[in-house]
């Protein structure tokens, strides 16, 4: 899909991201030729719903770019949930489309293959909406030896780590009496081969903290048949459960562990049920699930674009589509937010060099919070291309009209998030 000026009326009286609105000053985008901005994300297939807000970001950048008089043109290409086409359409961005940035968001599947592709020919890359771990190490020539590590060149990314997910899920756990018996479900991809990690994923804190992980072994995407795991889990008498799971992995899971009689006390699962329709999925038994939680209506940050707030990003996006706002609606707006500010700085912007040393230079509040690639909070390995973004925890409610609110129950790594509520148990 092309999204150039012209398209940009369409749809932009919908998404309410109207720049003169907000009557926040934008940059002055230069008059010359069209900058192009490539963007990849899976549209389609079992991440399909990382993306699912992707048309009304764009339409609403689109909107904001041509009032700040910004000659632009985003490219949009669909990974179809696979690392393979994400890799081939990113060539296609980078060779046939000519772009001058690569944008790219979600999970690892997509993220490192069009990284990766961009750093091989020298092409600027922001990406997001991925932890940093998988993301940096997954895409070394050698992930399981730290001294061979090197930074990149031509590519960026911003958001959270392991190191905080794990913080807030078990800030979360504290919260309740339990045995703290865990029990893993760590698919085998760059998201669970991260989580799952002796050294770098979840079992050195576990242990450090003083719970028993059960870890029954990597499984396939897609799996149809969760027993194995749920039999060990019974048998060892796990209340907690973790993992990062795409979504229709964790409904099967869920389901077969309902029906085959075991409820843990807590499930704190990262991926599979960031999305309302995910729980929504599972009926009442989705109460009181919990995950982490990198951005809602209730984060105290606004646009550098548009000046809205989150609590109204979210509520345009509802307006606009009927639909419930979701988590990526925020890293997504913050992805394009970057890529004005980056543009705003650089003459030229064929000329790849300057364009890779304004981004390295950002210093931008947005939609998700500060973003500097500055090295705060990161070991020196990753100083130069990671840039953090806050994270809690929350749990999904079950209201009593039905369909579920999203409650930030732990803010301890992030005070300035206000919480909703406690932890409640699974019943």
């Amino acid at each position: 899909m092309n999204i150039t000026k012209r398209d940009l009326l369409k749809g932009a009286a919908a998404t309410g991201l109207l720049a003169g609105a907000s009557g926040l000053p934008l940059p002055a985008f230069s008059q010359g030729a069209a900058i192009k901005l490539g963007y990849v994300s899976p549209q389609t297939g079992p991440l399909a719903a990382f993306a699912e807000a992707d048309g009304y970001i764009i339409e609403g950048f689109m909107k904001a770019a041509a009032d700040a008089g910004m000659n632009v043109e985003v490219i949009v290409k669909d990974s179809q949930s696979n690392p393979n086409r994400a890799a081939e359409v990113a060539n296609e961005l980078i060779v046939d489309d000519e772009i001058n940035l690569m944008l790219v968001a979600s999970t690892p599947e997509t993220t490192n293959p069009v990284s990766t592709t961009c750093e091989a020919e020298e092409m600027p890359c922001i990406s997001t909406v991925a932890p940093w771990q998988p993301w940096f190490i997954g895409q070394q020539a050698n992930p399981g030896d730290p001294a061979s590590w090197k930074p990149f060149n031509s590519s960026f990314h911003f958001f959270w780590g392991l190191e905080d997910v794990i913080a807030v899920f078990t800030n979360m756990w504290g919260q309740l009496e339990t045995n703290k018996k865990v029990g893993g479900l760590f698919p085998n991809d760059g998201d669970g081969n991260a989580w799952g990690d002796a050294n770098v994923g979840f079992p050195p804190v576990l242990a450090k903290l003083g719970y028993t992980l059960n870890d029954p072994g990597r499984y396939q995407n897609l799996t149809d048949d969760f027993s194995a795991q749920i039999n060990a889990f019974k048998a060892d008498n796990v209340e907690i459960v973790t993992g990062v799971m795409i979504p229709p992995d964790f409904t099967t899971f869920w389901n077969q562990a309902k029906q085959q009689g075991f409820t843990p006390k807590i499930a704190s699962i990262g991926k599979a049920i960031l999305f309302p329709q995910s729980v929504e999925a599972l009926g009442n038994t989705g109460n009181n699930l919990s995950s982490e939680v990198w951005w809602s209506p209730s984060h105290p940050f606004k646009s550098s674009l548009t000046g809205q707030s989150s609590a109204e990003l979210a509520a345009g996006f509802t307006e606009a589509t009927g639909r419930p706002w979701t988590q990526p609606i925020g890293f997504v707006h913050a992805l394009f937010e970057l890529a004005a500010n980056v543009m705003s700085r650089v003459d030229d912007p064929a000329d790849s060099a300057a364009v890779v040393a304004a981004i390295a230079a950002t210093k931008l509040d947005t939609i998700v919070g500060p973003i500097a690639w500055d090295g705060a909070n990161l070991p020196p390995f990753a100083a130069k291309n990671v840039a953090k973004t806050p994270l809690v925890g929350g749990q999904w409610r079950l209201r009593d009209g039905g369909g579920y609110d999203l409650i930030i129950t732990d803010n301890k790594t992030a005070p300035n998030i206000p919480i909703g509520g406690t932890m409640e148990p699974i019943t």
